[in-house]
């Protein structure tokens, strides 16, 4: 499963829900302004930065929205 972290307000945020969005790309959205999603966002990457794709099934995480978008795309 891919775990989405990000803000609402966050425009490179949008993008890549937009992705995923048009492209029935299932995910988990958890945004960052709750305090456990923040701290799961911390632990996995190191930075209170989003977009952060976590790749469960893969144990891959990645920040940046245009890294984000090719590596789904390349996924499969």
């Amino acid at each position: 499963m891919l775990d989405l972290y990000i803000l609402e307000t966050c425009p490179y945020c949008r993008k890549v829900m937009d992705f995923f969005e048009e492209n029935d790309i299932a995910y988990n959205k958890k945004n960052i302004s709750d305090k456990e999603n923040r701290e799961e966002l911390l632990k996995l990457g190191g930075y209170e930065q989003v977009p952060y794709l976590f790749d469960t099934e893969k144990n891959n995480g990645m920040y940046e929205s245009e890294d984000i978008i090719k590596y789904v795309k390349d996924r499969g």
